[in-house]
């Protein structure tokens, strides 16, 4: 994009908004802005959809968002070869970024899927919809396929492997706008299932965004070339990427210490190590890390003995709601709850600021109190006393059934009183 555009979308706010709302914002007239959204869009710069027969527009983040867009697939407008430099020394070399995205907070953008042909009988019996990229695939309102922008970047560089190129998956809202722009191929249930399987042949680990609801996007990784199993590798400990809610066993008495799960795990959590058998001192048996594994279930997949197989993890794994609610987790874990809220106009519109505050009121305590230590502001009292009027949603009613979670918030009302109050202004 140009320093121009750049700066016109740096305007924007955060929320969904209209060619209407960008012509006051940029105070240009509507049929320029028009012109420049469209071309923002086409250049997949924005996400655009169509609402009611009137079309929105929303920014895309930077990850996962518009550095994949730039490499789902092949174009002449840009120089990919140079772009996939730059990206490699921004996001592999310099780890400030993906430190700072991926290696803080509890609650991160992805989460792994589960490789559903490596489970028993038993354990598919306790794995929800949601859980199952199959199920994702299935109902999504719209399905995208593209090149995968990590084998194609490394391919510029002359790193990538040899698993399929044109095999991640976009859903509902974003694959509208990248298939209506010719950055993705549209594809019904059935051809997504097939590129499932392909990708399942292809030992690729299902990453995607890490919601229960309204799932935007299914990534078919490997661990040579693609980001997030990177930074699985690199920040380990730091759980950059959500598990599934399983782990591998390897069962000693079958592993004949071949190495087959440990080539395909994409994260070295598997390993082989010495039986210590002295009538076998070359003998090796796998042994798992179970404090970085992933539990996509390749290393099952792998072992034709039996050697390997899948239990649930002890401790279920959470996984938000939808895209409001793991983002407005992840600002208060990381400390820029604050910057959500008053930042980019987000609280010129009640139902946006309903929506947040619907979050955080039914986050545990120790998250509401992480959320009112960051929001010191008698403006915020006043916008959320506003929204409990206009939703009775928040009203009395509402406070009594969560046992007035608002003052956990650090919301303090004052004593009741019939005259009206002006807002005051912010602190």
């Amino acid at each position: 994009m140009t320093e121009r555009e750049a700066a016109l979308i740096a305007q924007m706010p955060i929320k969904p908004f209209t060619a209407e709302q960008a012509s006051r914002i940029w105070k240009m007239g509507l049929a320029e802005t028009e012109k420049t959204l469209e071309t923002l869009a086409s250049r997949a710069m924005l996400v655009d959809v169509c609402l009611n027969g009137k079309m929105t527009y929303t920014l895309p983040p930077p990850m996962a968002g518009f550095f994949e867009f730039a490499l789902m697939r092949t174009r002449g407008d840009i120089d990919q070869k140079l772009l996939s430099e730059l990206l490699h020394q921004y996001l592999n070399v310099e780890e400030d970024f993906m430190r700072e995205l991926l290696g803080r907070g509890e609650t991160q953008l992805g989460r792994v899927f589960v490789h559903e042909k490596a489970l028993s009988e038993e354990n598919a019996l306790h794995v929800l919809d949601y859980e199952r990229a199959t199920e994702v695939i299935k109902t999504a309102r719209v399905r995208g396929v593209g090149d995968c922008y990590c084998r194609h970047k490394a391919m510029h560089l002359g790193e990538n492997c040899a698993a399929p190129m044109q095999i991640c998956m976009t859903f509902s809202d974003a694959a509208e706008s990248l298939t209506r722009h010719g950055y993705a191929r549209q594809v019904d249930a059935s051809e997504g299932l097939d590129l499932l399987r392909q990708a399942y042949e292809s030992h690729l680990v299902q990453f995607g965004e890490n919601a229960r609801e309204n799932v935007s996007f299914i990534c078919n990784c490997c661990g040579c070339c693609c980001e997030a199993m990177k930074a699985a590798r690199r920040f380990g400990l730091l759980h950059p990427v959500h598990t599934t809610n399983f782990l591998p066993v390897v069962d000693e008495t079958k592993c004949n210490g071949c190495g087959k799960c440990v080539n395909h795990c994409p994260v070295e959590a598997m390993t082989l190590v010495s039986t210590n058998d002295p009538h076998h001192p070359k003998m090796k048996k796998a042994k798992l890390d179970a404090d970085i594994c992933l539990g996509c279930g390749l290393c099952a997949r792998a072992c034709d003995r039996g050697g390997v197989t899948l239990r649930s993890r002890e401790k279920r794994v959470i996984t938000p709601m939808n895209a409001v609610h793991r983002v407005v987790v992840m600002a208060i874990e990381r400390g820029n709850f604050q910057d959500l809220l008053f930042d980019n106009r987000v609280l010129w519109n009640h139902r946006a600021l309903a929506a947040v505050l619907g979050v955080v009121l039914k986050l545990p305590p120790i998250k509401q109190i992480m959320a009112s230590r960051q929001v010191r502001s008698r403006y915020m009292e006043y916008v959320v006393r506003r929204v409990e009027a206009a939703d009775p949603r928040f009203g009395a009613a509402g406070q009594e059934a969560r046992g007035d979670s608002a003052t956990t918030f650090g919301i303090h009302r004052p004593e009741t009183t019939t005259s009206a109050r002006t807002p005051p202004a912010a602190s």
